[in-house]
């Protein structure tokens, strides 16, 4: 089990590989649950998305965006592709 330190501040510093293992990055905060018998809990962290961070997400790699109606036509290929397979199959 890893030793943590008290500094004469009252502060601990967690090591890195405790870090990682709870999925924890630098500006994450952490919740700790104290226990009835005095131990401390420190669940994983729990990330929660804000659109800024799906906005780069929005655009392809390729820089290419698709209307509505490409991906329309995509889907339907891809269903229809599907079907035809489901069809050979039997």
């Amino acid at each position: 089990m890893p030793e943590l330190t008290v500094t004469s501040k009252g502060q601990i510093t967690i090591r890195k590989a405790l870090l990682d293992g709870l999925g924890v990055r630098p500006g994450d905060k952490l919740h700790v649950d104290v226990r009835p018998d005095g131990g401390l809990v420190i669940p994983p962290a729990r990330r929660t998305r804000t659109f800024a961070d799906l906005a780069g997400r929005m655009v392809p790699p390729t820089g290419v965006s698709l209307t509505i109606d490409a991906i329309d036509d995509a889907i339907a290929e891809a269903g229809a592709a599907a079907g035809m397979e489901g069809l050979a199959k039997r």
